[in-house]
């Protein structure tokens, strides 16, 4: 005879889950903080430097005379002048 007998319906149903079994902070997954990118920025390009012959001259003298102290004045004026043409056309060129 107890096998004939049905289940009660606490057993066949799952058991309803009470709000207070679990804590307040588990109920909502919370991600780990993430840092904000940076936004991306154009920066204003800078104005490119004109000069006229007069000014490039001194910018040259002032930079030759800057390498060859750095050289302790030991080689030739020359090549000075020349690391110094090259270094502000350079200069120049990118602004």
């Amino acid at each position: 005879m107890a096998e004939t007998k049905t289940k009660s319906a606490a057993a066949t149903k799952p058991a309803a889950k009470s709000a207070t079994t679990k804590p307040a902070s588990a109920t909502k997954a919370t991600k780990p903080a993430t840092p904000k990118k940076a936004t991306a920025r154009k920066e204003a390009a800078a104005p490119k430097i004109t000069l006229s012959p007069e000014e490039r001259y001194v910018w040259i003298q002032n930079r030759a005379y800057f390498i060859a102290e750095a050289d302790g004045f030991r080689g030739d004026p020359k090549d000075y002048w020349a690391q110094a043409e090259v270094y502000i056309t350079r200069m120049l060129e990118e602004g």
